[in-house]
């Protein structure tokens, strides 16, 4: 679980003008205060561009992704890179995740600020200054187990030796990679020879093989499904092939390809780490979802990111005040729902997209049936989240238009 201290004290912080999109009037209010305050999000003093969290939405996606795993009778360590957000990994843990998953050594301090004990690093750690500290982590917390990835025989050389007196061992999973892919070794014999190392090395215990299948495919054409298959089957022979101990676990599994993970380890002890299932979106992840391609009750898209029309210059044109700085684009360009008018109704965004995007506006193209004035607020959603978080300090939590909680990220 997260440290209930720790969470709680989020909800003192003070709010001032380093939380861009808060209302100027909650200015020193903490931020339980204004949680508490239950704020309409169009009249109660928020200033657009903000990106909002859908509670029910989210509430949907932590159910939905726990009764999954359940069901296929595998555990989750939801990669907290996605978020960065305590509160929302204390959500992830309450709804049965296994452990959080980390990608290097600041993300794994804030981890461990909000208590949590279970953490996968999905790297090699490699800075022994870093590694000293885990060996304190582990001296001063007798329930924090770390899990990290090996590839090479000089990574673990490096480990063992900032580790050597650390109270108890850090789990390693040797890591498979591919040809033109990212980190993990490329071949069985220098996969034994890391296992190797790791057995005969103090503070590290060997306790499994590990990759990421999302490295070497892109889509849900039926290569790409083939090709992140084939990956996979070799990440499992070659954990028959290590003499693992009884305990080992397989992980795998990014958003897109976690059924595969699943259908090609089955029998093993599975840890996947997908992280994106939280807001999920309504771009690249909608549209290569596991859940979607077996018809099975989808998620949801729980980011919206609410601007306002700041210009109407030529006929079938508008400029919204959201740009690269509020909203990913790194795989798809937002895209525009619903537009809410200045007496508060709200029509359909019908055939209209947003073109392109500079630091700080959106050039939206209308569609024939879409009418917006200047004020006019709109909703886009997002297309893949983890570049959403990194933008946002403070995210608002809505139920319908009220603002009903506040989510500290930290990158």
């Amino acid at each position: 679980m997260v440290d209930a201290g720790a969470l709680r004290r989020l909800g003192e912080e003070r709010i001032d003008w380093r939380f861009k999109g808060m209302p100027a009037d909650a200015a020193g209010m903490t931020v339980a205060e204004l949680a508490a305050e239950r704020r309409n999000l169009f009249d109660g003093g928020f200033h657009p561009p903000l990106v909002v969290l859908d509670a029910a939405a989210l509430e949907h996606n932590l159910a939905t992704m726990r009764d999954w795993c359940e069901r296929r009778g595998v555990l989750l360590a939801p990669h907290g890179k996605t978020t960065m957000a305590p509160q929302l990994f204390a959500r992830q843990l309450e709804h049965g995740a296994w452990g959080i998953t980390v990608a290097n050594f600041a993300q794994l301090r804030v981890a461990r600020a909000f208590g949590v004990r279970r953490v996968v690093v999905a790297n090699q750690l490699v800075d022994p200054a870093g590694l000293r500290w885990v060996a304190g982590e582990l001296a001063r917390d007798p329930e924090f187990a770390l899990y990290c990835f090996a590839d090479s025989v000089r990574g673990v050389e490096i480990m063992a030796e900032a580790l050597r007196g650390a109270p108890r061992p850090v789990d390693v999973l040797v890591e498979l990679g591919a040809p033109d892919g990212r980190a993990g070794v490329r071949d069985v014999a220098t996969a034994e020879e890391v296992a190797r190392a790791v057995r005969g090395a103090d503070g590290l215990r060997l306790a499994g093989v590990a990759g990421y299948e999302g490295a070497i495919a892109h889509g849900a054409t039926p290569e790409s499904l083939a090709t992140v298959d084939r990956y996979l089957r070799d990440l499992r022979d070659l954990a028959g092939r290590l003499d693992l101990p009884d305990d080992a676990i397989l992980s795998a599994g990014g958003s897109a390809y976690f059924d595969q993970v699943a259908d090609v380890f089955d029998g093993a002890r599975t840890v996947l780490r997908s992280g994106a299932y939280i807001t999920h979106d309504d771009g690249f992840y909608r549209d290569v979802s596991p859940l979607r391609r077996a018809g099975d009750t989808p998620f949801r898209p729980a980011l919206h990111a609410w601007a306002q029309v700041t210009s109407r210059p030529e006929p079938g044109l508008a400029l919204l005040t959201l740009g690269r700085r509020d909203i990913s684009f790194d795989q798809g360009l937002p895209e525009p729902h619903t537009v809410r008018h200045a007496d508060g109704s709200r029509s359909p965004a019908t055939g209209s997209r947003v073109t392109a995007l500079n630091d700080q506006h959106a050039f939206l193209r209308l569609g024939s049936g879409t009418t917006v004035e200047v004020g006019d607020w709109v909703d886009c959603g997002a297309s893949h989240p983890c570049t959403v978080f990194d933008k946002w300090q403070l995210l608002p939590v809505v139920a319908g238009d009220t603002v009903v909680d506040l989510v500290r990220t930290w990158f």
